[in-house]
Order: C-alpha cells, then sequence, then structure tokens
C-alpha cells in the first residue's frame, strides 16, 4: 500500500507530491549506543519477513562520503562546512538511494538520519533555526526509535573497542577539557541533552539502551511492526 510522504521544509525541488510504498526507519543514539547492532537484527527479522530492506547512515554518499572521512582526519575543519558537508551527504543519499528504495517498495532503515547530526551542530552552537532549514530537504521518516544511553556507558563502550577515544567523539574541537577522557564525558553529556530535545520535539519512540540485546531487539521490533501496519502516520508530524 502507497502512501503520501512529507518533507520536514521544502523538500527536494525535482520531487512532487511522492506516493511511495516503501516505508523509513531511522535508528538514532549517540556514539557507541548500539545503533549498529540493532539495525542489523532489525534488517535481518525484515528480510525473514520478507520485506526487501536497505541499510543507509551517515557518511555512505558516493559524492562527499569520502570526503567528510578524509576532512575528519585533520582537525581544522571549520563548524559550518562539516555541518554543510554532511547535509549534502544526507540529501545525495535520499535522492539517490533512499527515494528510490521507497519507491519500489524497501524498507529503508537509516542507521543515524539528520537528528545526529542536528545533534552534534546543536553541541557545537548552531542555531536550531539553521538547521530545521538546512534539512527541510528531509523526508519525515515513519518511525525514528532513539536508543537513549548514559554517557558513563558509552564511555565503557567505546574504550571496549579502542584504548584511544575518537577526537569527534570525544568532542576535543570545541576544548571543553584539557584531557580525551574528561572531554569524551563532557560532550556525549552535551549530545544526550540535545537528543532528549528532538525526541520529544520529532516524537521519537525511546528505548533503554542499556538493556540487553535481546530485550532492545523485541521493543525495537514491536514499534516497527507498528510503524509497518501504520499507513500515514508519521514520526514527528
Amino acid at each position: 500500500m502507497s502512501r503520501t510522504w512529507s518533507f520536514y521544509g521544502q523538500g527536494l525541488p525535482q520531487v512532487k507530491e511522492p506516493d511511495w510504498p516503501g516505508r523509513l526507519i531511522a535508528i538514532e543514539g549517540a556514539d557507541a549506543a548500539g545503533r549498529s547492532t540493532q539495525v542489523a537484527m532489525l534488517e535481518e527479522w525484515l528480510e525473514r519477513q520478507r520485506h526487501p530492506v536497505l541499510v543507509t547512515g551517515l557518511r555512505r554518499s558516493a559524492l562527499v562520503g569520502k570526503l567528510i572521512a578524509r576532512a575528519k582526519q585533520g582537525t581544522r575543519l571549520g563548524r559550518r562546512t562539516l555541518s554543510l558537508l554532511y547535509a549534502t551527504d544526507l540529501a545525495d543519499q535520499l535522492e539517490n538511494r533512499v527515494i528510490p528504495a521507497l519507491r519500489a517498495g524497501f524498507v529503508v532503515l537509516a542507521d543515524r538520519y539528520i537528528y545526529s547530526a542536528m545533534a552534534r551542530d546543536l553541541a557545537r552552537g548552531a542555531e536550531p533555526e539553521w538547521l530545521e532549514q538546512l534539512y527541510g530537504f528531509a523526508l519525515r521518516p515513519d518511525l525514528v526509535i532513539y536508543l537513549k544511553t548514559t554517557p558513563q556507558e558509552r564511555l565503557g563502550r567505546a574504550l571496549a573497542k579502542s584504548p584511544v577515544l575518537d577526537y569527534w567523539e570525544s568532542g576535543m574541537d570545541l576544548g571543553l577539557a584539557g584531557d580525551r577522557f574528561t572531554s569524551h564525558l563532557t560532550y556525549q553529556g552535551l549530545l544526550q541533552v540535545h537528543f532528549d530535545r528532538l525526541a520529544d520535539h520529532y516524537g521519537f519512540v525511546t528505548v533503554d539502551g542499556s538493556a540487553s540485546k535481546k530485550a532492545i531487539h523485541e521493543q525495537v521490533r514491536s514499534s516497527v511492526e507498528q510503524a509497518l501496519e501504520g499507513g500515514n502516520e508519521l514520526a514527528g508530524s
């Protein structure tokens, strides 16, 4: 069954009156919140239910994905420039990957959507009004699931993955602290504040990301089942 889609703003100029059978589901949360694990489990479950699935996420655009990765290897990238690069990445994926998949009836799983980029920008002082205009090209998803975890838990997961904390995930460009450990906790706390506000504003479904993988998957799957049956009821509408 097709449904009529809407954008957060003016949308993409070449897309008129979209009416496609696919579904768009975003899994959100701060760094090391467990998003990718849940996306993989959800993809497997959906395919067992005979749904065609496309997985997307940040920095996967053929146009600028590799450019962002190279740019972040340095530390002199301007904040506004980084915001524009991420918006370009998402807009390119939307036009060339997400919309074609929705037209074909796929369930598109976004391992982070515009909200992660917005939370990062808000933590760096971007104006909410400017961000809303910047991401006005984005489709409203059917469902946004927010995996909520504490900064301390995410720090532990990051250290379990690597003994060296990531420069950007620690917010070292913000000058929050002299050492990366303290900066990571402070920055991740800022991200959580902004994710919580975005969750309220856009109507995310919040899930306790500290629960077991199986328990989280069961909650995620239940929400997705409702979204697949929910027709035109949109997240954040």
